[in-house]
């Protein structure tokens, strides 16, 4: 499961690492479910998109079928929810696709005798790295109610667009394994491309662990447990 993360690098090292202009970008230290973050959608390749993080599907009558913020790689391409991301489909006008989640570290919580111990988990080099996430476009409907219902069509309004994104778990390696049974499905920077464009068969064969011997993790303050605490200190390790 990945349900908290952090992206706090530099514009400039964002946009170098990712080959994307960025614009509108905040430092996130304890990104959180239901908050609008940066993405690449296929969509765009050569920018960041912000998008809500908790996936509704785009045929979902209301926002309680959805907020999926994970999606298993053994199930994603045949679970309706997330087929048409995957194989990148529309439903009628709403649009849906493959993305790349830019972090630079991600939580995960343990259980000890004092409670649960959360851990931040990064790649050995500290550098941004890239989850598999897939996306959608969802419309809200609304009745119409009083002298409109009689003047205009029984069809229903539809509010604004919005955009989410659900980030893909696989099996754990070695480290992350000893915090969580799953982890999220971290690209390799060479085939980062290949899940934006590639056929479902070949982003199928990417939701592999990522390697054990490339990521570390280390032990942060509880204080990460509360989304409202975003600074600095919840990535500084602990004794």
């Amino acid at each position: 499961m990945c349900g908290r993360y952090s992206l706090f690098v530099s514009p400039e090292t964002l946009a170098e690492r990712f080959e994307v202009s960025v614009s509108g970008y905040e430092r996130r230290y304890n990104a959180a479910p239901s908050q609008t973050l940066p993405v690449i959608s296929d969509r765009d390749h050569d920018s960041l998109t912000a998008m809500e993080w908790g996936l509704v599907p785009p045929w979902a009558t209301a926002e309680n079928e959805g907020k999926h913020i994970n999606a298993r790689a053994e199930t994603v391409a045949s679970k309706p929810t997330f087929a048409d991301a995957l194989q990148q489909n529309n439903h009628d006008e709403l649009r849906t696709g493959r993305c790349l989640v830019p972090a630079d570290g991600f939580y995960e919580w343990v259980e000890t005798r004092e409670g649960k111990q959360p851990h931040r988990v990064t790649v050995n080099d500290g550098e941004p790295f890239a989850m598999a996430g897939l996306w959608t476009q969802w419309q809200p409907e609304t009745k119409q109610t009083g002298l409109d219902a009689f003047t205009t069509s029984e069809q229903p309004s539809r509010e604004t667009v919005r955009e989410t994104f659900t980030i893909v778990t696989t099996e754990p390696n070695s480290v992350v394994g000893e915090l969580h049974h799953r982890m999220a499905v971290i690209l390799p920077r060479a085939a980062e491309r290949e899940w934006l464009t590639g056929d479902v068969e070949t982003a199928l064969n990417l939701c592999e662990p990522y390697p054990a011997t490339e990521m570390q993790h280390y032990p942060v303050s509880t204080a990460v447990n509360n989304p409202a605490n975003d600074t600095a200190a919840v990535v500084e390790p602990i004794d």
